[in-house]
């Protein structure tokens, strides 16, 4: 059967790599240390996937935007105190594998720093199967359209050719305002309820459901 797509671009945090608790961790033990009040895990783990900025603000409105790299250097120290924990999701590797070999063009966009996500690709193996990538402090944030027209703009490929595979709502909305198709998948940062308010063309479960849609629909 013919590819309904060409470009496949694949959120990171929550998607690919399971790290959205170390994330919700990161952010609360950061504000324990500024003795900020601590965000619930449903507001943090909300902003996963966002850029810096937006994310604080949703997370810890009480924050000045002149106390933001404190906040950050915090959160950074606690998320890569457990950075050598995380692991891709099961299957997420292989995955990855098996859609390159098929001659898909994969990508990456992610509300990580270009320094944090090359770090993940190199310590997942998993660099050499993405052919380009777009960052949060590149580009505006999710779910501004901006990485995935750049993307789309690189392999010159078009909206309807491109999909877009993401954990969140911001993932969605990002590939409804670059006119791209979406699919969501639930064990990741949000919840399915909230992801099925986007109305993604499906949404799956497990990376298991996730591949037996892309090899059946892709």
């Amino acid at each position: 059967m013919a590819k309904k797509f060409d470009l496949l671009v694949f959120d990171w945090d929550g998607t690919l790599l399971d790290s959205a608790a170390a994330i919700v961790g990161a952010i609360q033990a950061a504000c324990r240390d500024l003795d900020l009040p601590e965000p619930s895990d449903e507001r943090a783990r909300h902003v996963i996937g966002l850029g810096l900025g937006d994310a604080l603000r949703h997370a810890v409105p009480e924050l000045p935007e002149t106390c933001y790299p404190q906040m950050v250097d915090r959160y950074r120290y606690h998320y890569l105190s457990r950075d050598y924990e995380l692991q891709l999701f099961d299957g997420a590797a292989a995955l990855i594998v098996e859609l390159a070999d098929a001659g898909f063009r994969l990508a990456v966009a992610t509300g990580k720093s270009r320094q944090g996500l090359d770090r993940a690709l190199r310590a997942s193996g998993l660099g050499r199967y993405f052919q380009a990538s777009r960052c949060a402090d590149e580009c505006c944030s999710k779910p501004h359209p901006q990485m995935l027209e750049e993307l789309m703009a690189a392999f010159l490929v078009p909206c309807e050719r491109t999909l877009m595979i993401g954990d969140t709502t911001h993932d969605l909305q990002m590939a409804k305002n670059a006119g791209v198709g979406a699919l969501a998948v639930s064990y990741g940062a949000h919840s399915a309820a909230a992801l099925d308010t986007l109305a993604p063309l499906a949404r799956l479960q497990t990376v298991e459901e996730l591949a037996a849609w892309l090899r059946t629909h892709a």
